[in-house]
């Protein structure tokens, strides 16, 4: 049993070649026209499975969003301290929510609001890509923030 076919057989007699190689019979494609199987070592091949799947989870990365609140008036200092946790968020893989949201009759001038993200947006083009840009939604408007791929 190192990988050649046998054929077309009987069931009884794809049985009895894998009893008598001590091993298993595994049907691999049950509705094939005839159903194709294997003659495996089905524990040890379920085994190598679940590392493969260990593994694959032991690289996948879960991407969390952070959001980060300003306001249309929002002075220098307190942008700037809003601007340096945003580059935090971005410098270990997360995504950022830049909001805005418009309390009163500030939601007269959105332009303002628009201002502060886009400067929001062009203090962070080095280590972020705009995902989505600045839009309205009810009283708040919002961008999406990405971290740039590193490339390999």
């Amino acid at each position: 049993m190192n990988g050649e076919q046998l054929g077309v057989k009987s069931r009884n007699e794809a049985l009895d070649i894998a009893a008598n190689a001590e091993l298993d019979l595994v049907m691999v494609a049950p509705n094939a026209k005839p159903p194709v199987c294997r003659i495996m070592d089905y524990g040890k091949y379920r085994f190598e499975q679940q590392k493969k799947e260990k593994e694959a989870r032991k690289k996948q990365t879960t991407i969390k969003i952070k959001e980060v609140r300003l306001s249309p008036g929002i002075e220098d200092h307190d942008f700037n301290t809003k601007l340096r946790n945003a580059r935090k968020f971005l410098s270990k893989g997360d995504k950022v929510k830049a909001s805005i949201r418009f309390r009163g009759r500030a939601i007269t001038h959105k332009e303002l609001g628009q201002e502060v993200l886009d400067r929001m947006a062009d203090e962070c083009k080095d280590i972020a890509q705009l995902e989505t840009k600045p839009k309205m939604e009810g009283r708040n408007m919002f961008m999406m923030l990405a971290p740039l791929k590193e490339k390999q």
